[in-house]
């Protein structure tokens, strides 16, 4: 990459670490903005949108899958990894991307899919087609047991809930998948496989990506020997235990191989310092053992890992306090969390704050004060609800195998069965289709019904809408060096069960975060202080109101 190449792509980067400062902006392109009228968003959607994201506030955007694929998991299965779909654009529109980006000195994370790819590509038919072949073990393959080998090779569970194991009759041999069926494994124990997935990640760091998010990094290694898993007494996964279906995934997902592969990835993204690269991968799991993606053995990994106790903890100051600690303790400076309350695979936050617009205020306060790299999954700053659809209605492939769920059932659940709830469109005004595509198209997934009072326009427009609080709280947060490179303090004296309290201390200055988490007003602890933000229009000194929250600046 030449040097005038290179500062045509990028901003002028005297941040140094900046992932630890940014902002970010999940974009979800199937459902952000269609601009050629098949009802799909594409890249040229994102690019149109650029401006009202630096609006915003945001300084980097991450946008999920959009290189070749059959589409069935919707970009997670990749048939080809150094092209783009069709649906979305092409290579020249990406490149497009890319500079207006960096033109608005922004930052651009690209999704990477390192643990599967679709059963579709190229290397895996090849894989598939024989035993003896260059790729036959560029994949896991394994013989059944039984009499004919024709049962599975052992008891694992994949993380969708389906059996791990797939039969194929041209290699009389089964193949294993971590999530779905048609997206089988890549054998990172082949050096093969690794040394072609590291030209995958140099590829797109050339094209001037700025890092990755990591799919499913917690499934890279799989144990060697393929022994089957120990039992467990959880049916269904959490966000802190990798059980399903009554098993424990301990032998195929969170191998102390994955975490070693951190560090050689990490290695090879550091190739590309001028700017520097962020990768953040996605894992479940305990805090205390996922955080070895980031550090292990000496040597520095990944530069963030996904934290989903933000998701499943509850809205209370005390559970809040608690995951504070947890951070805290477990990704100390020089790591940093991450704060992720939704994202493409979850239900809405406004719906799993029972349509609250007080408690999606309080909680964007939070997850734009405390110290961490805090995500906004599009359509959140907006309130954006889960849209019921019916399972067996779901194009959501997850929703597609458990179509013979009861809906009644389905209908009693916190969280999503069918992802296709999640991902409606984006709801940027009053027009049919609510601006997402043109209105004699139908959108690939249904409009929600409450778009005409929640789009980006009305909100724009109305000074106590929860989008202009988004605004104001990441503006606060940009503009105000101890809020984005701080440290933390807990207020303990002052918290209880209704309040959360925390400092953001830098350069001598301190900030106050005060957060009434209760329906109750509340005397205000804080006295003799100067209110930068309230998530409330009309403040009183000396009370909270019920669901209030405030960033002060101590005397």
């Amino acid at each position: 990459m030449t040097d005038s190449f290179k500062s045509s792509i990028f901003p002028d980067d005297s941040d140094g670490e900046w992932w630890k400062k940014t902002t970010v902006y999940h974009i979800y392109p199937r459902s952000f903005f269609d601009t050629n009228g098949d009802g799909i968003g594409d890249i040229p959607g994102v690019i149109e949108k650029l401006d009202y994201l630096k609006d915003l506030g945001y300084e980097t955007i991450w946008i999920s899958p959009f290189t070749e694929s059959p589409q069935r998991d919707f970009g997670y299965d990749i048939s080809d990894y150094f092209s783009i779909s069709p649906q979305y654009g092409d290579m020249a529109l990406f490149e497009k991307l890319v500079q207006e980006v960096h033109r608005r000195k922004m930052k651009l994370v690209f999704d990477l899919v390192l643990n599967h790819t679709s059963n579709e590509h190229a290397w895996f038919k090849e894989s598939a087609s024989s035993r003896d072949n260059p790729k036959a073990d560029w994949y896991i393959w394994k013989d059944g047991k039984g009499r004919n080998g024709m049962k599975p090779p052992n008891n694992w569970r994949a993380m969708a809930g389906n059996k791990a194991w797939t039969y194929y009759p041209e290699r009389k041999q089964f193949n294993y998948t971590a999530f779905l069926p048609f997206q089988p494994d890549l054998n990172y124990h082949n050096p093969e496989v690794k040394q072609a997935m590291f030209d995958v990640v140099r590829f797109w760091l050339k094209k001037g990506v700025d890092g990755f998010r990591l799919d499913i990094i917690s499934a890279i290694y799989e144990d060697a020997e393929l022994r089957s898993n120990p039992p467990s007494f959880r049916l269904t996964p959490s966000d802190k235990s990798l059980s399903i279906f009554f098993q424990n995934l301990k032998n195929n997902f969170l191998h102390e191989k994955s975490f070693e592969f951190a560090t050689e990835l990490r290695s090879v993204v550091d190739e590309f310092d001028n700017p520097r690269r962020v990768l953040i991968g996605e894992s479940h799991g305990d805090e205390a053992l996922i955080n070895q993606f980031c550090y292990h053995n000496g040597k520095n990994g990944l530069n963030a890992i996904f934290l989903f106790k933000a998701i499943s903890t509850p809205f209370k100051a005390e559970n809040y306090r608690q995951m504070l600690l947890t951070f805290e303790e477990h990704f100390p400076e020089p790591l940093i969390p991450t704060l992720v309350f939704a994202n493409h695979d979850r239900t809405r936050i406004i719906s799993r704050l029972g349509g609250s617009v007080a408690k999606a205020k309080l909680l964007a306060l939070f997850q734009f004060t405390c110290r961490g790299i805090p995500f906004t999954y599009f359509g959140d700053e907006i309130g954006i609800p889960r849209v019921r659809i019916p399972l067996k209605q779901g194009k959501d492939a997850i929703a597609i195998q458990h179509n013979w769920v009861p809906q009644f059932l389905v209908d009693k659940s916190a969280e999503i069965l069918n992802r296709d709830e999640c991902r409606t469109p984006m709801l940027w005004n009053e027009k049919p289709n609510a601006g997402f595509c043109a209105d004699s198209v139908e959108p690939w997934l249904p409009i929600a019904e409450n778009f005409k009072e929640i789009n980006v326009d009305k909100q724009m427009a109305d000074s106590d809408s929860l989008f202009n609080f988004y605004k104001k709280v990441i503006h606060l947060r940009n503009e105000t060096p101890a809020l984005h490179a701080g440290s933390l303090e807990i207020a303990h004296d002052l918290c209880n069960k209704k309040i959360l309290a925390y400092d953001r201390i830098f350069g001598g200055k301190r900030f106050s975060v005060v957060l009434n988490m209760s329906r109750y007003a509340h005397k205000n602890p804080i006295n003799h202080s100067r209110i930068l933000l309230s998530t409330h229009l009309q403040s009183d000194a000396h009370q909270l109101q019920p669901f209030e929250g405030r960033v002060t600046m101590l005397d």
